[in-house]
């Protein structure tokens, strides 16, 4: 019988993978030690925390199942916070989860697994592998429910699996509602059954990012000049760090319309706002690209793409560039693209790829 390592974050999803899995496969659970404030984040709506290792405990135990909590805070603090820290700093908005994605789970934990003789790990997460023979790939598609489309899809996450990490990698849920997951978890006595889901960074439990740069860094970031589009000055900033792209509330400054922030110059550490039609653009430049259904594109191709996670996928045309970034245009113009987040390519519910917006 094949073997799995299931990621636990003790939350009802990965629990329910595990409970599942149990019916075809040989498998262990895993929850990861990812950083030293996680057990003081109880109560928080994250992951991470030490009743969620907990939970995932008593799941394992009730199925007669080995548990193991796993201790990657040096890899997570590295590859995760250390690359969130330089973003910011840098004048970019990252998203950590989808770095925890591609360096611990389908990288470090993955590479670990296969050491301990899995042939496969698994999460909890909503999407699906398949392997396409006319393509000799896998393939990463969008998570589907009997009705259609499944608004859980967490296919934008895992826009940098591999095709070794897709071929080691089980997904269970990709083809259930969080409803019946639930509905699962109540059947076969689930402590989390009911658990709502992590909302907020792990690391960062109170929302304050800027504050936990500060902390981390040791530093202090210098407020600057808040001008408009045309380069007249409305005000101060309080640093750069502390604002993001699209950002309306917590400006401080009385505009007489509504302002959002546009861009940050960190040359001049400049905070740049604007109307909402000022938000507007359409095109991009990505870098770091990671291509899934083929392999590097050498041509112009037409798909569609979104910039960020909750978002309905729109068309576009991507144009690759000699150093391997591409060049995205929008047939219309989209709001609020933030250097630093995912642009991530569809064709249908299939993942073509993704990369770091520049």
């Amino acid at each position: 019988m094949k073997k799995v390592m299931v990621a636990m974050s003790g939350g009802v999803d990965s629990s329910v993978a595990l409970v599942m899995l149990k019916e075809q496969y040989d498998v262990i659970g895993v929850t990861l030690k990812l950083h030293d404030g996680e057990f003081e984040s109880a109560g928080q709506k994250t992951c991470c925390s030490l009743s969620d290792i907990d939970d995932a405990r008593q799941v394992a135990s009730r199925f007669d199942v080995m548990h193991y909590v796993y201790n990657m805070k040096d890899e997570f603090g590295k590859a995760v916070i250390g690359r969130f820290i330089d973003s910011y700093e840098r004048g970019m908005t990252p998203n950590p989860c989808i770095d925890c994605n591609r360096y611990i789970k389908f990288d470090a934990l993955l590479r670990r697994a296969l050491s301990l003789g899995c042939d496969y790990i698994s999460t909890g997460h909503y999407a699906r592998i398949e392997y396409d023979e006319s393509r000799g790939r896998w393939l990463l598609k969008k998570a589907i429910s009997e009705d259609g489309a499944n608004d859980k899809d967490q296919s934008y996450v895992l826009c940098d699996l591999t095709q070794e990490q897709l071929s080691h990698t089980l997904f269970p849920l990709g083809e259930m509602k969080k409803s019946e997951v639930r509905e699962f978890a109540e059947k076969n006595g689930l402590v989390n059954a009911h658990k709502s889901d992590s909302q907020d960074i792990c690391f960062v439990p109170d929302g304050d990012y800027a504050g936990f740069i500060r902390r981390s860094t040791g530093k202090e970031y210098p407020p600057g000049d808040v001008t408009d589009t045309a380069g007249r000055v409305w005000g101060r900033h309080e640093g750069l760090i502390n604002y993001t792209i699209g950002q309306r509330k917590g400006l401080g400054i009385a505009f007489g319309v509504p302002m959002y922030v546009i861009a940050k110059n960190m040359n001049n550490n400049t905070l740049v706002v604007g109307t909402s039609d000022e938000l507007l653009v359409k095109s991009l430049t990505a870098f770091d690209l990671n291509w899934i259904a083929f392999e590097k594109p050498d041509k112009p191709f037409v798909c569609k793409a979104k910039t960020r996670y909750r978002m309905t996928e729109q068309p576009c045309t991507v144009c690759p560039n000699d150093d391997g970034s591409v060049y995205v245009e929008f047939d219309e113009p989209q709001r609020a693209i933030t250097p630093g987040q995912r642009v991530v390519f569809y064709d249908g519910d299939i993942v073509l790829g993704g990369g770091i917006i520049s």
